[in-house]
């Protein structure tokens, strides 16, 4: 048993059941013991790899789509790069490295890094030493856009990671998952006896289950007020789809699926985003939102393919190989493959226009 599974073991003993939300919470950000603020769980030696520890492409893509919005904003003398949940500094390293194609860009960046982990935060400050381009941190997206400035910002697998409610529609109506007691004080999935009174839920067949991220309307609608206000733009890229529907929160340790209620704080717990609720929100905060991409589209539409075929021009037959799979990881459009399961939305100023790569979305 964990030390935080012992503390969640004696936190129901005493209040009674947790709801999944407040499970992720503890799991992922717990002060002493949550797996973001005691680890660094990126790249191959860790327990998942993202886009950007893929290749150095997908950050120099999403670089040069900023500078090309800023362009669109009339190359404002002062501009806020924000990356929410930053990793270890890769993406906004290899973003600021493409940004040396557009000097005044470059010159215009005030670089802001949402990070809570203390140990993520070091990790990022060795990785951005090399740009030249000090960076400084935020605690919130609040705390990030406090400064009455243009903003773009940037979100890569960070609204997967926020906590979910959960929902399962039994006979007798909506009932909220829990995380209880079993006899063996082992944890367990478990239904509220009462019906919610918080939330409205749609009409569903009985074992229906639906899932529901506050914080991420939130935090896309705080984010679109600031665009719609100032100017900009955001840009977010995860996995999952245009609407919620069933189960879909995960635990990945080791590279592999483990049960997401065994070893708390030893694991990445996330859950597909609703990118349709996203939108929704950012549209209702003012914002104008595009239209909804799988990765692979927005990549290759950003000159993907041609990025590759330069690196390849100067590489050895070992690094054209590499370089090749890159690209076809990125852009796999199998039913689970990172082109298809990973979307990209973006939103921002009305003012703005279409963004590059994208369309609006229609009304």
């Amino acid at each position: 048993m964990t030390a935080l599974e012992r503390e969640i073991v004696e936190l129901i003993s005493h209040e009674g059941p947790i709801t999944v939300a407040r499970y992720m919470g503890l799991c992922l950000g717990h002060p002493a013991h949550g797996y973001y603020v005691t680890r660094n769980p990126f790249g191959p030696r860790g327990d998942f790899v993202t886009a950007p520890e893929i290749s150095q492409m997908f950050g120099e893509l999403i670089g040069l789509w900023c500078a090309e919005v800023w362009r669109q904003m009339g190359s404002p003398a002062r501009v806020l790069l924000v990356e929410l949940g930053p990793g270890r500094g890769t993406l906004m390293t290899d973003m600021l490295r493409a940004a040396k194609a557009v000097p005044e860009f470059r010159a215009a960046l005030d670089v802001v890094l949402v990070e809570t982990s203390p140990t993520l935060r070091d990790v990022q400050a060795g990785t951005l030493a090399e740009t030249a381009v000090p960076p400084r941190w935020a605690a919130t997206v609040e705390e990030a856009l406090s400064t009455p400035a243009p903003a773009l910002v940037v979100a890569n697998e960070f609204f997967d990671a926020l906590a979910v409610r959960q929902f399962v529609r039994t006979e007798a109506g909506w009932r909220e998952r829990l995380v209880g007691l079993s006899a063996e004080r082992s944890l367990v999935f478990g239904l509220a006896p009462e019906a919610p009174r918080d939330v409205r839920l749609p009409e569903s067949p009985a074992g229906a289950v639906l899932e529901i991220c506050p914080d991420a309307a939130v935090i896309g609608a705080r984010i679109a007020r600031h665009v719609a206000a100032h100017g900009g733009a955001a840009l977010a890229i995860d996995y999952g789809a245009g609407a919620a529907g069933g189960d879909t929160l995960q635990a990945v340790r080791a590279h592999r699926y483990v049960d997401p209620l065994c070893a708390p704080g030893e694991a990445d717990l996330t859950a597909h985003v609703d990118f349709g609720a996203l939108a929704r929100a950012a549209a209702a905060a003012g914002a104008s939102v595009m239209e909804l991409l799988p990765q692979g589209d927005f990549l290759e539409r950003l000159g993907l393919p041609q990025r590759a075929a330069q690196l390849r021009r100067a590489a050895t037959d070992e690094q054209r190989a590499a370089i090749e799979a890159a690209a076809a990881r990125l852009t796999d459009r199998a039913p689970t493959g990172m082109g298809a399961l990973f979307k990209a939305l973006a939103f921002a100023d009305p003012r703005l226009g279409p963004l590059p790569g994208f369309a609006p979305a229609a009304p």
